[in-house]
């Protein structure tokens, strides 16, 4: 299995995010078809006792490894290169990929890509969490455990929008680490990471909790990482971040990189997460999450002053899904939603976040600011599509000068257009064709193949209105609402 190197846009100062996985030598055996029982995770008791926070020093961590240990397990994969699969399908594809690994060659000549990484044992009859970079598309995942019996494991499920997989060996009485609730963990909390680095063997470190909720990463689309600086390597994927008490908090997937080495930044998925992710895989074969149906973005200050809001948290809707539960609850665009079923929402991402962990067929409070005033609406969620995509654009020709969006050019609409850029036929604008890079538009986030439905509020059905309306703008910053790669939202442009 390769390791697959990743560079965010939003972090190219500071280096590479690495999806923890190594090389090894080996090439295991056959995979095993034994199915097991079935366990459910979410039915299991959560340890609810406080994490010491006393003052004292720590004279041994020995107690809470020797508790945990046993429940680490090694993860080894073989992955057939031909494959259509990739081992990191959970990673958007905007984000570059640096092969590095060892490949094999078997007996047909076909090439072979191993994998070395780690999973934690959650339920005693054999259930396996790990990373899905690390066994998606997997022909081989074989376990280890940490007395040295060797099992061959069926991979139950896999979610690349979590990067969290099942897999199952046919066994009984596993030793199991309690679960925490990863909600009650905080910053300068001690932890202890426990995996396989580069196939050592099984290792422990140590640090404290250096952040919590870190998201916009660009690894995973539902990120609130744990983000620690246990020392954590290529092979700690799957691997389990516990308390001193010995309890599951999360389950390490990535680090943050210049050399492929620990630089003291690795990220965890929590065990909250975790834990219904696992149990929907377990019970349903993918997981079930909410759906609102909009595109919804991030307040700057900027925003939160042209639709009257006088704080800048909150999710701005960009875009209304047709027949989707919110149009049906009366959301509409520009609206700005503070609160869902009571939670305040800061951000989009919390929105998401929120959204995705409601239970589908449920109603529930919305809380909104429409220009200025307060509404609340009733929202029954349903459920989200199992495979949702990205759509790329690309670009086109230079066409026109609209005038006031200074350096942006802007042209019709049409049917070829579409087909290209994969616009749906409800979508209606001008498309950017090409824009110059240091204009403000360009600043703002406008780019080739965006289609501009609103200028200022006003929509546009053709490149002729749009340039019409910047040009006869009177404020000198411009909001528009754009359509990109599936979804939209609003740019604010200021000359």
């Amino acid at each position: 299995m390769r390791i697959h190197l990743h560079r965010p846009e939003s972090l190219p100062a500071l280096g590479t995010v690495i999806l923890m996985a190594t090389s090894v030598l080996a090439l295991p055996q056959d995979p095993a078809t034994e199915s097991g029982q079935t366990g459910n995770l979410r039915n299991r008791p959560v340890n609810e006792v406080p994490v010491r926070r006393s003052d004292g020093s720590f004279e041994s961590f020995a107690p809470a490894v020797e508790k945990v240990a046993p429940a680490v397990v090694r993860i080894v994969t073989v992955l057939n290169s031909d494959s259509p699969a990739d081992l990191a399908d959970g990673v958007p594809d905007r984000l570059q990929r640096y092969p590095l690994g060892r490949v094999l060659r078997g007996r047909s000549h076909r090439a072979l890509e191993s994998g070395l990484g780690s999973g934690v044992i959650v339920t005693e009859d054999g259930y396996i969490v790990t990373n899905c970079h690390l066994v998606n598309g997997a022909n081989v995942v074989e376990a280890t455990l940490q007395d040295g019996r060797e099992f061959k494991a069926k991979v139950i499920g896999v979610d690349p929008k979590s990067d969290i997989a099942v897999v199952k060996v046919a066994a009984d009485h596993l030793p199991t680490i309690p679960l925490a609730d990863s909600r009650d963990v905080r910053v300068g909390d001690r932890v202890l990471a426990i995996g396989h680095p580069f196939g050592v063997g099984q290792t422990v470190t140590h640090g404290i909790v250096s952040a919590i909720d870190r998201g916009g990463m660009g690894i995973e689309d539902y990120e609130s990482f744990i983000q620690t600086d246990a020392p954590i390597n290529p092979g700690n994927s799957g691997g389990a971040l516990v308390d001193v008490s010995g309890h599951l908090i999360g389950i390490n997937t990535a680090i943050l990189s210049s050399s492929g080495g620990n630089l003291g930044i690795g990220f965890a998925v929590p065990s909250d997460l975790a834990r219904r992710v696992v149990t929907d895989l377990v019970k349903y074969g993918y997981v079930v999450r909410g759906y609102l149906g909009v595109d919804a973005q991030d307040l700057t200050p900027e925003l939160a002053k042209e639709f009257n809001h006088r704080s800048a948290s909150g999710a701005l809707v960009g875009d209304v899904a047709p027949n989707g539960p919110a149009e049906t609850s009366g959301l509409q665009v520009g609206d700005v939603i503070t609160r869902f079923d009571g939670k305040q929402v800061r951000g989009a991402r919390q929105l998401m976040l929120l959204v995705a962990d409601s239970k589908p067929g449920q109603t529930f409070p919305l809380e909104i600011l429409r220009k200025g005033s307060a509404r609340l609406l009733g929202v029954t969620v349903g459920q989200a599509p199992r495979n949702d995509s990205l759509v790329k654009a690309d670009r086109g020709p230079d066409e026109q000068d609209p005038g006031s969006l200074q350096g942006v050019f802007i042209g019709e609409l049409n049917s070829e257009l579409r087909q290209q850029l994969k616009i749906p036929s409800d979508v209606q604008g001008a498309v950017v064709f090409d824009l110059h890079p240091a204009s403000a538009a360009a600043r703002a986030g406008l780019r080739p193949g965006d289609v501009i439905q609103s200028v200022n509020l006003q929509d546009v059905r053709n490149a002729g209105e749009a340039s019409r309306l910047a040009q006869h703008a009177k404020k000198k910053r411009t909001l528009l609402r754009v359509w990109s790669r599936s979804s939209s939202h609003f740019l604010l442009i200021e000359d």
